[in-house]
Order: structure tokens, then sequence, then C-alpha cells
């Protein structure tokens, strides 16, 4: 099969031909149709180095998945060939307490190992996937592949930031999405989906604010040194009970840091390393500056609930195998529009 593989750190993967994969007791393999293409990959190209973490090359990239169950392996029950599929891309332990929740993102031995598919293990850009424990599939019915693909990270994560803190976001409240990219557009769509909150999104693209506007946002504003006062126009002075930052660069902190309230919560998504300084001073009273990490299992779930009621829908840019490549180029470029899919 053909296969987009990471043959070491800090280079580009290579399309290679490798065996298909075999089913062993108690494992699947599913057919791909979709993969998508995310900003941890290219960190994981560029910034990894041998001996940074207890895994590494080669390994076919590629952590966001969905397709058809193409095999199963002895005592595998009440999965049929053909069956459409999501995969829940984190591997845990399988063993602590939290695993026995669906909760590896919060797994007790989680990163002594590959933590997920396409980070040590095999993942999704290829024709075919392995996956070692049918648990981790989800049905998504008539869902085309190439949507649900997102939903698995790109749907899941901004789902679980957003889940935290829907108490707080009640009628008159406001939510700013910093970041409307592959995360954030759908972070938009699923604020709207449950909660009655006034989203504004922020990005320093203008053709992602306009996907923003598209998709639910109902102002935007781009990224320059009066973002602040024009967030804060845009909540009429309050201020906002939340803050999404899918960028996590010292910048975005400072901006989300600018426009929250006091209670409110100021949620980092992205990777992006900034720092922020903190003390008691630093933010209004009571603001909670946390990270949220990808989804559980049973989020996911709820996820893909979500994308078959129609609230929700990944906007994609689809590519083939030979131009994955090309997909990171322009993600590094930021001249994605919403999420790019891979299609073997």
């Amino acid at each position: 099969m053909r296969a987009l593989q990471l043959k070491s750190f800090r280079s580009d993967p290579e399309l290679v031909d490798l065996p298909e994969p075999e089913p062993g007791p108690g494992q699947v393999v599913v057919k791909v149709g979709g993969a998508g293409a995310c900003h941890s990959d290219l960190h994981v190209m560029r910034e990894f180095a041998e001996g940074m973490a207890p895994w590494g090359p080669p390994f076919v990239i590629g952590h966001e998945a969905a397709g058809w169950v193409h095999q199963v392996g002895e005592h595998v029950r009440g999965l049929e060939p053909g069956e459409p599929v999501a995969v829940y891309g984190l591997i845990g332990c399988g063993r602590c307490k939290p695993c026995a929740a669906g909760a590896e993102n919060f797994c007790v031995h989680g990163m002594e190992g590959p933590p997920g598919i396409g980070f040590g293990v095999d993942g999704a850009m290829a024709e075919y996937l392995l996956v070692d424990d049918p648990r981790r599939l989800v049905p998504i019915g008539d869902l085309d592949p190439v949507d649900a693909a997102p939903l698995t990270d790109a749907g899941l994560t901004p789902y679980r930031a957003v889940k935290r803190v829907l108490p707080k976001l009640t009628p008159g409240s406001h939510a700013v999405v910093i970041g409307a990219g592959g995360l954030g557009h759908l972070a938009i769509q699923i604020l709207d989906a449950l909660t009655p909150a006034t989203v504004i999104a922020v990005d320093t693209r203008e053709p992602a604010l306009t996907l923003a506007t598209e998709v639910g946002a109902a102002s935007t504003v781009l990224a320059s040194d009066a973002a602040a006062a024009a967030v804060i126009d845009a909540t009429n002075g309050a201020k906002a009970e939340v803050v999404l930052d899918f960028v996590g660069a010292a910048s975005t902190l400072a901006l989300g840091a600018a426009v929250v309230r006091a209670g409110a919560d100021l949620i980092v998504v992205g990777a992006a390393a900034g720092n922020i300084g903190w003390n008691f001073y630093a933010l209004p009273y009571e603001v909670n500056l946390t990270t949220s990490f990808w989804g559980t299992l049973p989020e996911l779930h709820e996820v893909i609930a979500l994308a078959r009621q129609g609230l929700i829908k990944p906007h994609v840019q689809r590519f083939g195998l030979k131009e994955a490549m090309h997909a990171y180029e322009l993600m590094e470029q930021g001249k994605l529009s919403g999420r790019a899919v891979i299609v073997p």
C-alpha cells in the first residue's frame, strides 16, 4: 500500500510502499477514506529530535482518520467489513482509571510510549490503518469519511474545551475564538450549536475571518495592535466570559488576557508555547487560565452525533497522498482554509 512515512525527525515524510496490514486477534484494519493534516504533524516533523520522546521514526503520520472497516481479526464482534467508522486517535495503556473511562488523553502511562496513531506508530496517511482495539472505532453512519476524519481531533478538541465552560455561556454572554483555522472554525460551530453566546472570531487572515462569518461568528476582528479594543467593543464593553486560544503564542495570550472579564475562563488550546506573566493582579479576579488537550472517546461519540445531526461540518480541502506535502506547505504559509484532508 502507499503511505506517507516519516523516516527521521527534522525531515519531510516520504511516499513509500508498505505491506498492507493484517489484523491479529482483537484488531481491525480500516480502509482509510480521509486523514486530516494537523499542525501537530508539522511540530513532530520539524521540531522533534532523537531522544526527545520514548518513541520515534519510522512511522506513517496522520492522527485524524475515518474510513470503512476492511478486515477484522479473531474475537472481534459487532463490526462488519464496509461499516463506516471514525478512529479515536489516542492510545492509552488501557488499564488505568482514566483509560477505563475512555479518557486516554489523561492516561497515567500515556507519555511512556507512543501516545496515538501517527506518533510513533503507523497513522492514517496510508491506504489502510491497523487499529489495535475496536472500542476506538466510532460509527459515523452516512457521514462522508472525508468530513468525519477532522472531527476526531479538530472537532473533538474544541468540543471538549467548550463543554467544560457551558455553565458560563448563558444568554447575553460572549465567547472569543482566537484562530479561525482547522480547530477554530469548528469551535465556532460548536459554540453556536451548544450555547446562546455571541461568538467573536479573531485571526490574522481575512479569508479565515470570512470563513468564521460563514460558519456562525457574529463578528470578526483582524489581529492587530487594536484587536483588544475591537473585541471589547464587540462585547459592548462587557468583555468575554470565555476565550478559546487556538494559537497559544505570546501575542494571543496577551490578547486573551486583555479581553476577559472577572470570573471568566481563558483556555489555551494552541501549542505555540507562548508565555504570559502572571501574578495576583495579572488577570481580572478569579479568571481561570488553563489548557485543554484533545478529548475523550465518549466525547468523540458526541461530536459525531452533532455532525450527523447537521449541526457542525468541517470545511475541508482535499488532497491526494502525492499532494500531502503540498498541503503541509500551504499550512505553514497560512494559506489553508479550514482543514486539509488527505484522501488516499
